[in-house]
């Protein structure tokens, strides 16, 4: 089990990370929390789902993440891939899980992830990190809450300065 950064408006705090990857092809370890393809839920789905563990879908760049619509009550995260850190289809789909499809479970970054992506990643809703750079839960506080006020809505949540109270 790897660790992972969690991070919730107290901050960021390292985790453990309790779900294994299952590659397509490969047998379903027994009693494991699993992530699995887009293709593989598709396929097996409700198998995957009646097995009595957490599953968890990945969805790549290219992949819709709207093809998980309905199955977004049963699943416990979506991990968005970033290939490279400059791909930034991840943030789309993390975006759509919030606002669009009104994910509430974990929506998890994977791949090719960097603390200097946190505050963006943050914004669209991204809550859970696999850092590809080795940085701590307290570097990424402090990058996710580098800027004290927002100027537009976003899937995070927050106030835009326009709308704080005492502002005009």
């Amino acid at each position: 089990m790897s660790t992972l950064i969690k991070y919730t408006a107290n901050g960021a705090t390292e985790i453990e990370n309790s779900f294994v990857h299952v590659v397509d092809g490969e047998p379903v370890p027994q009693g494991a929390d699993i992530i699995v393809s887009l293709g593989r839920i598709k396929a097996e789905g409700e198998a995957l789902l009646a097995s009595g563990v957490r599953v968890g879908v990945q969805i790549e760049p290219a992949e819709a993440v709207e093809d998980l619509a309905e199955l977004l009550p049963r699943l416990a995260l979506v991990a968005v891939a970033f290939p490279k850190f400059r791909d930034g289809r991840a943030y789309t789909s993390a975006t759509l899980l919030r606002q669009r499809l009104g994910f509430n479970g974990e929506v998890r970054a994977v791949g090719d992830v960097l603390r200097e992506q946190a505050y963006v990643m943050t914004r669209c809703g991204i809550d859970a990190f696999v850092p590809a750079d080795g940085s701590s839960a307290a570097e990424w506080s402090r990058a996710a809450g580098h800027f004290r006020h927002v100027y537009q809505t976003a899937a995070d949540g927050r106030t835009p300065a326009y709308a704080e109270p005492g502002r005009r």
